[in-house]
């Protein structure tokens, strides 16, 4: 799986560029805040995904614009491709694959998948749960377009439900739908616990090797998917997952009705690491929490190399800078068998043979 080539038109500081890539390592390199994540954030655009870096697509369009575009020629499942994806400032969007609109863009997943690997990622295990569940719900969105849709209808739902609650005060009356929603979000939700559990069975003993292989052994890395704690097991049949999720829910309703807002359900969902017994989160060394990471993401590219027999590309977004020589080693080490994309402020001389491209002022040099 690769990308050939990528045009940008009114995307950020782009107003129309293109820039070709080659299979390997692409170095894009040039001076802070100009552009180089911004090339990367159009590619991974194009699996579908939300941006990691805005929370509206309005952020997108350059200033003054009302439209971007941002489209790609795609070598996947040895067939060429044209993708393309539109959105305005208005926060529609569209997307296409061979000139066909595509029902949702969360569907070019199908085509194109990336793995991302910012620095923001290196504190993946200190953070709040909702960075660790961001990793899976981004994972498994391209992994499974099923879940994608899935995941907004019960963030569809849940908002819905969070509305009726905080208008309640106002509105008793309102509070006879809750039943119905908390219905949908159960059947919503245990679809959802179903893909993580069945993705986080497959992660745990990749990330658990991956980890010993950058620890020389040293340490063990343990991964366990956290839910609700009515559910004895995610790995359940679905029947089980309902049921049990419903009584959580049905046991919470008091206590949100009393205190207007939404207590517990999925979306309250953790990834729990340890090494030797202990949860990263709390005991984790600076040095351990970034091999961590490390182990996650390649963990999740090789299981998108196992689901699809091609490797994902891989978006590494100023990472090396931050890694201390032996992190670095590995990283590079691990790269061969797929296209990389690599930004950083100068070439470090690392990697021999890559393709290099300048970019200065939202232009490719």
């Amino acid at each position: 799986m690769r990308i050939d080539s990528l045009r940008l038109v009114n995307f950020r500081n782009y107003a129309q560029q293109e820039v070709c890539f080659s299979d390997g390592v692409n170095l894009v390199c040039g001076e802070n805040a100009q552009g180089k994540t911004n090339l990367l954030e159009a590619v991974f655009l194009l699996t579908g995904s939300r941006s990691w870096r805005a929370a509206r697509k309005s952020e997108l369009v350059s200033f003054g614009q009302q439209q971007a575009m941002v489209s790609a020629d795609v070598f996947s499942r040895s067939r060429e491709f044209a993708l393309r994806l539109g959105f305005s400032c208005g926060g529609r969007s569209s997307a296409q694959v061979n000139g066909v609109r595509l029902k949702s863009p969360g569907l070019l997943s199908e085509t194109l998948r990336c793995v991302l690997f910012s620095p923001e990622d290196l504190q993946l295990l200190r953070g709040a749960p909702e960075k660790r569940r961001r990793f899976l719900d981004t994972a498994l969105c391209q992994l499974r377009p099923r879940y994608a849709q899935c995941l907004a209808q019960y963030q569809k739902v849940l908002e819905g439900k969070t509305s009726i609650l905080r208008k309640s005060a106002e509105r008793p009356d309102m509070l006879a739908l809750l039943p119905e929603f908390d219905e949908r979000l159960v059947t919503l939700g245990a679809c959802l616990m179903e893909y993580r559990a069945r993705f986080c069975a497959l992660l745990a003993p990749v990330c658990s090797d991956i980890y010993s292989d950058i620890a020389s052994g040293r340490e063990h890395l343990t991964v366990r998917y956290q839910t609700v704690s009515s559910v004895s097991d995610p790995g359940a049949d679905r029947k089980t997952l309902e049921r049990e999720l419903s009584e959580h829910l049905a046991s919470h309703r008091q206590a949100e009705m009393r205190l207007l807002q939404c207590l517990s359900g999925v979306h309250k969902d953790d990834l729990v690491l340890e090494i030797d017994g202990r949860a990263c989160r709390a005991f984790a060394s600076q040095g351990q929490t970034r091999s961590a990471a490390l182990a996650l993401k390649f963990a999740e590219r090789e299981l998108f190399f196992r689901d699809s027999g091609e490797y994902p590309v891989l978006l590494l977004d100023d990472v090396l800078s931050e890694l201390d020589a032996r992190r670095q080693a590995y990283v590079v080490g691990h790269m061969p068998g797929g296209q990389a994309i690599i930004t950083c402020c100068e070439d470090t001389g690392r990697f021999s043979g890559c393709r290099c491209i300048a970019v200065a002022g939202g232009r490719i040099l």
